[in-house]
């Protein structure tokens, strides 16, 4: 006995050939895709849409924490000088006493001329070491008073000196770096 053989997808190659083609009608869009694809088409711009401005407000956030930061490291850094520059004048205001006592020491006569320049050295070792610091005296006597750099704590009427001039200094005033660390102590002229 003979085995036919078949081809298991049903149609010879034979018949296949015999068979008349059959239209296949093929639309590029029906209207109901066309539809859905235009919705999608909207949803996908409004989603865009919706993360473009998410963007933007996460950038807008982000140059803002920027910008106080740098903000911040700016005041830091000028709190930081602040603090140093008051610290060095509060230290440079409590050692102005022991200069007025080393000047005073040197005003007295004394017959120690070992004693006498001892202090003298010391005295100018205290000014180079305020030199070093940018402490400077201020001008006083023969200058006119201001009250932002002197202290007047006396008044006199003198012939031949201007108004307002000083005429005595009780106490020297010295200033740092342009700020008055201590007035002058002064006597001023009428």
């Amino acid at each position: 006995m003979e085995k036919e053989n078949k081809v298991p997808c049903g149609n010879t190659p034979e018949e296949t050939a015999d068979m008349p083609e059959k239209e296949v009608k093929t639309e590029e869009n029906p209207p109901e895709t066309a539809e859905k694809e235009s919705a999608e088409v909207r949803k996908l711009s409004e989603e865009k849409k919706k993360l473009e401005a998410e963007l933007a407000d996460t950038q807008d956030k982000y140059r803002r924490m920027l910008a106080e930061y740098d903000n911040f490291r700016k005041r830091s850094a000028r709190e930081r000088d602040g603090i140093y520059a008051d610290a060095a004048m509060a230290t440079v205001a409590a050692m102005l006493p022991v200069l007025d006592n080393l000047e005073r020491a040197l005003a007295v006569e004394t017959q120690d001329e070992a004693f006498k320049k001892g202090v003298e050295m010391t005295a100018k070792q205290f000014y180079d070491c305020l030199e070093k610091l940018k402490v400077a005296e201020i001008p006083a006597e023969g200058e006119q008073f201001d009250p932002e750099r002197h202290n007047a704590v006396m008044h006199v009427e003198q012939e031949g000196v201007d108004d307002n001039t000083i005429v005595e200094v009780f106490q020297k005033g010295f200033s740092m770096n342009g700020k008055v660390v201590r007035h002058a102590m002064v006597k001023v002229a009428n």
